[in-house]
């Protein structure tokens, strides 16, 4: 299970994934899902093939560093929400994006930005994420 209270489980589901990966083993659909994720990311490649440290790595704003993590899990809830299309009109929206920008990574960059923002407004504010601001944010994007 991906999305869980539990962050090192998650962090080890990645890891795990990208293990299997190299080790040229079956992968379960999320699996590929995530190393299909991690093959658009090598800078986290060394992450996930290090020590166990990094596993338990709190990243914050302050080390000035990225949580590759919540990078990574951004996109696939993005992914699931196009492949949904839910909130209705995101599928719409991405392909729109995707004519200006051509290129889907740069793509699901510039979304999982907006994503990101709103998830933490929210949390911030201890209500449920604000679906049509969110993708009148994205259509800003256009």
């Amino acid at each position: 299970m991906l999305f869980t209270q539990d962050r090192t489980r998650t962090r080890q589901l990645f890891r795990s994934a990208w293990q299997k990966k190299l080790a040229d083993k079956t992968l379960e659909p999320l699996e590929k899902q995530i190393v299909s994720l991690l093959e658009d990311h090598p800078e986290y490649h060394s992450l996930l093939s290090g020590s166990d440290e990094l596993l338990d790595h709190d990243f914050t704003a302050e080390d000035g560093t990225e949580n590759p993590f919540l990078h990574l899990s951004l996109h696939l809830a993005l992914r699931e929400q196009v492949g949904t299309d839910r909130p209705a009109g995101i599928a719409s929206i991405t392909r729109s994006l995707l004519l200006k920008h051509g290129n889907g990574h740069q793509v699901e960059h510039l979304m999982i930005e907006k994503l990101g923002l709103f998830l933490w407004e929210a949390q911030r504010q201890s209500r449920a994420p604000d679906e049509q601001a969110y993708l009148q944010s994205l259509r800003e994007l256009l």
